[in-house]
């Protein structure tokens, strides 16, 4: 054989382009291709990238690394409830930054097919009957889910989403709002009367596109939401 400083180097490098290795199981010597080498690191995780995790979409039994729940064939953009194992593909448990992450937005995507995802906010996330259960109120996506694909899970925020806030007027005096803000998300919110004083109400939030605001007299005035 000779010497490796006697062979050409390649820098372009392509998905069928191999690399001599052991296999770990029989300590055979086998051939690696890129892809390959690629496809692993993508699914164990092995580059960190933050704020990202990887599950194969299954079928019941719900195993380590997996999440269950639609049907397969299902379209991404109408998942509302997904089951997850508590670690994921690349075996760390991921499950008290998720808990962080419940009110704000995740992408769900294909791993090697991005025109397959979910943009969605996470409306609950915790354990349910033993098992951690995520809910979910999509706002945009496309494609299907295909079983055994793999997909990742990222915190994702569109950037003209970063600042989108909204103003609510309430006209007559009531003693309950109804507001309506379409902002895709659970706002912060500010009370004030005719006046512009500072109001402390209650907030219950029906979505994350809908909330009320119980006061503890009838007035009017408006609602700052970011």
């Amino acid at each position: 054989m000779a010497r490796i400083n006697a062979y050409p180097f390649d820098t372009s490098v392509t998905d069928t382009d191999a690399w001599i290795g052991t296999d770990s199981v029989n300590r055979q010597t086998k051939q690696f291709t890129a892809a390959a080498v690629a496809r692993y690191l993508n699914i164990k995780g092995k580059i960190s990238i933050a704020g990202q995790m990887a599950f194969k979409f299954s079928e019941a039994p719900l195993s380590n690394g997996e999440f269950i729940g639609p049907v397969d064939g299902a379209a991404i953009t109408g998942i509302t409830t997904i089951q997850l194992s508590s670690i994921d593909a690349s075996g760390q448990d991921y499950t008290t930054f998720m808990q962080y992450l419940v009110g704000n937005n995740i992408l769900i995507s294909e791993q090697n097919a991005i025109n397959n995802f979910g943009h969605f906010t996470i409306t609950s996330f915790g354990l349910v009957a033993g098992v951690y259960q995520m809910t979910l109120t999509n706002i945009g996506g496309n494609g299907n889910l295909e079983l055994n694909k793999f997909y990742d899970f990222a915190a994702f925020t569109l950037a003209s989403d970063a600042d989108k806030t909204f103003v609510f007027t309430q006209g007559v005096a009531a003693l309950v709002w109804t507001v309506n803000h379409n902002l895709a998300k659970f706002p912060s919110v500010s009370v004030v009367d005719t006046a512009n004083t500072g109001v402390i109400s209650q907030i219950d939030y029906i979505d994350n596109n809908n909330l009320t605001i119980t006061n503890t007299a009838q007035f009017a005035g408006k609602a700052y939401l970011n």
